[in-house]
């Protein structure tokens, strides 16, 4: 700044230009800085022989050289913005490139904060399970899959258990029907090794 002023001084500018100016080329070059991600082009980097502007309120300002369209930019205090290179010629857009990007990452944060991580719960039963416990697993399946996650229903056999593999077969059957209302059968109920396994999945929301 004090470099400035000098320089103003030796040529008898006004220093309140000279601020102007220089709150001008300050704010361009802190855009600069902002924008770590470069996707488009931007300002000096467009070299076309001619673009198409809009500006920035949406209104076609029609066909013109790139340093044309750049000080039209400047003189707004915006940025030159390059949004559809395969076009011909190609489109440019007079926007604050920082608030652009800035708005963007917002955006994309919400996103995925929206996004929902569906996880793999897991239920376990056992050949001898009473009515009481039944119920209280069920329980604990229905608000899994309210939550959009996926349920892995074991029953894990013991000794002379290994023998009756169709108990735990019907077991598992009358689970899943007890939550046919909310759950899809992503995989029937199959015995490998001592374990029978069974995949559950909340049906989609109307």
């Amino acid at each position: 700044m004090r470099v400035l002023r000098r320089w103003c001084a030796g040529r008898a500018i006004c220093p309140f230009f000279c601020a102007a100016l220089y709150r001008t080329r300050f704010a361009q070059l802190w855009r600069c800085f902002t924008i770590s991600k470069q996707e488009l082009q931007i300002n000096e980097e467009i070299r076309d022989k001619e673009v198409r502007v809009v500006g920035a309120d949406g209104a076609q300002l029609g066909i013109m050289s790139a340093r044309d369209a750049m000080h039209l930019a400047q003189e707004k205090n915006l940025d030159l913005v390059k949004i559809a290179p395969q076009a011909k010629p190609p489109v440019c857009k007079i926007i604050d490139y920082g608030k652009y990007r800035f708005e963007q990452s917002k955006r994309e944060k919400e996103m995925k904060r929206n996004q929902r991580v569906v996880e793999l719960k897991e239920i376990r039963l056992s050949l001898n399970i009473d009515t009481h416990d039944f119920e209280t697993k069920r329980n604990h399946a229905l608000r899994f899959l309210s939550e959009g996650n996926k349920v892995k229903v074991s029953i894990r056999f013991r000794g002379r258990e290994m023998g009756h593999p169709e108990i735990g077969t019907e077991i598992m059957q009358r689970f899943a029907q007890s939550l046919a209302e909310t759950a899809n059968i992503d995989k029937a109920p199959k015995l490998e090794g001592r374990s029978m396994l069974m995949f559950l999945s909340p049906k989609p929301q109307k």
